[in-house]
């Protein structure tokens, strides 16, 4: 398990330097910070020289990178452009995501897999019909739509919490931004739980611990829905980034002040240490949690460790 886990460790550091070059390369080899920093106004040239100096932008892009590389590695991301360091808004933001992500991540685990299960053990009836038309349309609908639709009537008609959420974003304040948020990752948690289920069903090792006698409830819990997670894992996994970095609609339907507040922010100024500071981070939350999906699966399936 240890070596397992250490392999998957070393593949980590291509992929995180590769796709930090990427981010790097399109906020600033396409943009230009200096003049985002100054808006309509043209700089003055030797005010703009002086600037693209401290900034360390008159280098070659390679030596901006290894640069900004080496900043990150001790911790500093730069100072945005209304002079307070990245690290700041981070400590301010990322937090607050933190929980919104949790709050949905539970959501979405809890009843998707619930749902899952109870439909494809019963397929066909009208349990798994109206779950599979209510997922379908949950899938439909935007997240824009949802959110501002149960924003008015939780929210606002029936008053039964805040439609908007405080500065210091309580978790209970939370929760239905959370729940819409997941809402969509719930009806594919759903609909890959159930049919996972439906097809595991079905294989012999099935069959066969039917046939040698075992109790149902251990032929589902031991054999079937546990080789039936393995997709599972791995959406959720990958779904944990997807939703701190995707959580922008919500974030601004809310007025949350999380990481999608503040890229939101980042990329309607053209605040590029900002932009690339928080996305630097979101590709290292990504990479924990394939990992974290990793180590799953040999769980899971202890034949993935030893291959």
């Amino acid at each position: 398990m240890g070596r397992h886990a250490l392999r998957r460790l070393l593949q980590m550091i291509p992929v995180f330097l590769g796709t930090t070059f990427l981010i790097f390369f399109m906020v600033y080899a396409l943009g230009d910070p200096v003049a985002a920093l100054f808006g309509d106004k043209a700089p003055d040239p030797a005010t703009a020289a002086r600037i693209r100096e401290e900034l360390y932008l008159d280098e070659p892009l390679w030596r901006q990178y290894v640069h900004y590389m080496g900043q990150v590695f001790s911790g500093h991301f730069g100072t945005a452009f209304d002079g307070r360091p990245v690290t700041e808004l981070m400590a301010d933001a990322f937090p607050v995501t933190l929980r919104l992500t949790l709050v949905a991540v539970l959501f979405e685990t809890v009843l998707g897999l619930t749902l899952g299960v109870a439909t494809g053990l019963r397929r066909g009836r009208a349990l798994d019909t109206s779950v599979l038309l209510l997922t379908l349309v949950v899938v439909s609908v935007p997240t824009f739509v949802s959110g501002s639709v149960l924003q008015y009537l939780i929210g606002v008609k029936w008053g039964w919490t805040t439609p908007s959420v405080a500065p210091e974003a309580p978790l209970g304040q939370l929760l239905l931004p959370g729940v819409v948020l997941g809402l969509v990752s719930l009806a594919y948690t759903t609909r890959l739980t159930r049919t996972s289920l439906v097809e595991n069903a079905r294989a012999d090792y099935v069959r066969t611990a039917v046939a040698k006698g075992l109790p149902r409830r251990r032929v589902i819990v031991r054999h079937l829905l546990r080789n039936s997670l393995i997709p599972v894992v791995t959406f959720l996994g990958t779904d944990i980034g997807a939703l701190m970095g995707g959580a922008i609609v919500t974030e601004r339907i809310f007025n949350i002040h999380g990481v999608g507040y503040q890229l939101y922010q980042g990329i309607l100024r053209q605040n590029s240490p900002t932009v690339v500071g928080f996305v630097t981070i979101l590709v290292i939350v990504f990479l924990l949690a394939n990992l974290l999906v990793d180590l799953l699966y040999a769980v899971l399936d202890p034949r993935i460790r030893y291959a």
